[in-house]
C-alpha cells in the first residue's frame, strides 16, 4: 500500500472529507463521524505531516446525492483539479458521492493529477486501470444495491396492501409462530 505513495504525492495536501447525509445521522451516528474524523490517522502513517492535513466537513448533514448544496466536495473536486491534492480519504468510497456521474468526475480528476484515494478498505491509484475499475465497480454496485432495496420495499408494500396483511403477519407465517 504504502509503495504507492511517493514523495510527489506527500508534497500536495491530503484532504479528508467527512460527511453524513442528515443532521439526524450527525447527532444520532457519532460513531461514524468518529470513524471518518479518524482517518487523518492514516494519512499520518503514509507519510503526511499533520499541517499537509484538510478535513473538509463542511457537508456534515447534507446528502451526497447532488453537489449542489455540498460546498465541501466542491472544494474537494476543485483542490485536487487544481492539483494540489496528493491523497483523498473518505470512509467509504461511495460515501464520497452517491451521483455516478458527480463520483466519476472526481475519479477522472483524480486519474488525470495523479491523486490516491483511500478508504477504510485499501489505499487506490485512479490513474491504474484495475483500481480504476475497482473504484468505478464499489459505486455502481453501491448505487444498485440502494436501487434495488428500494424496489424491494415498494413491492413488498404494495403486496402487503393488496394481500390486506401486516408485516408483522407475514414475518409471523414465514417463521410458523401462532398467535
Amino acid at each position: 500500500m504504502v509503495q504507492q505513495v511517493t514523495a510527489h504525492h506527500l508534497t500536495r495536501l491530503a484532504c479528508l472529507y467527512v460527511r453524513q447525509s442528515t443532521l439526524q445521522q450527525v447527532l444520532e451516528t457519532t460513531e461514524s463521524t468518529a470513524r471518518q474524523y479518524a482517518l487523518r490517522e492514516r494519512a499520518r502513517a503514509l507519510g503526511w505531516a499533520d499541517e499537509r492535513i484538510v478535513v473538509i466537513d463542511q457537508d456534515l448533514g447534507h446528502s451526497g446525492a447532488s453537489t449542489v448544496d455540498r460546498l465541501g466536495f466542491q472544494r474537494l473536486v476543485a483542490d485536487v483539479g487544481l492539483g494540489q491534492v496528493g491523497l483523498v480519504l473518505g470512509l467509504e468510497v461511495s460515501r464520497l458521492a452517491r451521483n455516478s456521474s458527480d463520483w466519476h468526475h472526481l475519479l477522472e480528476i483524480c486519474a488525470l493529477t495523479h491523486t490516491l484515494i483511500l478508504d477504510e478498505e485499501g489505499l487506490y491509484d485512479p490513474s491504474t486501470f484495475n483500481d480504476r475499475l475497482l473504484l468505478g465497480f464499489y459505486v455502481r454496485y453501491h448505487l444498485e444495491d440502494e436501487y434495488l432495496t428500494f424496489i424491494m420495499y415498494l413491492l413488498c408494500s404494495i403486496l402487503m396492501r393488496f394481500s390486506g396483511k401486516t408485516s408483522q403477519m407475514i414475518h409471523n407465517e414465514r417463521h410458523h409462530v401462532r398467535g
